[in-house]
């Protein structure tokens, strides 16, 4: 197949020097760990440190070596130990203790276009709730809350209609039976990323009914990520509250 020229550069070597770029995308090798810093450009958000099996100085290191290349700081399922191993070595610091994340204070607007509003059914889901909150206000958007509204007091959902209809995208984080995605879903016509959550009694399954539930919703317009994941949810909305 004949190439298309485009200019002084053909479609074909235009794809050659667009994979030869990639492999020689910066990385900085630490022995432990490869740390992306090329990701951004890819992706448009630095790599995120995921803490569980880290250890606070393996942790320390990459988020060292994050900083050190201008990016944003967002450390995930991490501990205060961790948190003190970081703040050693990098300036101005925060550890979000119900979320369980680490991020660097520094100034930075809204870059997303519009409101991204994280729903809680429960009081036992603000831990991953929460860690949506940080990673999507990390990533550039502008985060509103609603917490508790669950469906056993459906009534605190529909008093809340102004909040709802002025989102770009919901993020909607429940446990037990996982209805509460699908409650949204039917009064809102925004993206709704649900989150089921390890939250419930025995029959719960650490998350999997919940998880099965918001997947059967009949309500249009949701999309589910995996089980306590509330970095993914963040991610998600954020890509959709960035898109023109």
């Amino acid at each position: 197949m004949s190439a298309v020229r485009l200019g002084e550069i053909s479609e074909l070597e235009a794809e050659k020097q667009l994979i030869s770029l990639v492999r020689r995308a910066p990385f900085k090798d630490l022995g432990f760990a490869r740390v992306d810093h090329h990701r951004a450009v890819r992706q448009g958000f630095p790599e995120v440190i995921f803490g569980l099996g880290k250890t606070p100085e393996q942790i320390a290191e990459i988020a060292k070596s994050i900083v050190a290349e201008g990016q944003s700081l967002l450390v995930t399922r991490t501990d205060e130990e961790a948190y003190i191993a970081v703040r050693n070595v990098v300036q101005n610091v925060c550890f979000h203790k119900l979320a369980r994340s680490i991020t660097q204070n520094k100034p930075m607007e809204p870059t997303g276009h519009g409101v991204i509003l994280v729903m809680a059914a429960g009081t036992s889901d603000l831990p991953v709730a929460e860690e949506a909150r940080v990673s999507a206000e990390t990533m550039g958007n502008r985060v509103d809350t609603l917490y508790d509204v669950g469906v056993s007091g459906i009534h605190r959902v529909l008093a809340e209609e102004e909040r709802l209809n002025a989102a770009r995208v919901i993020i909607a984080v429940a446990g037990m039976e996982g209805a509460l995605p699908s409650v949204i879903g039917g009064l809102v016509k925004i993206p709704i990323i649900a989150v089921p959550t390890s939250v419930g009694y025995g029959s719960s399954f650490g998350g999997l009914t919940a998880m099965l539930g918001m997947l059967n919703s009949c309500a249009s317009g949701i999309a589910v990520v995996n089980i306590d994941n509330g970095f993914g949810a963040a991610a998600m909305a954020s890509t959709i509250n960035h898109l023109d």
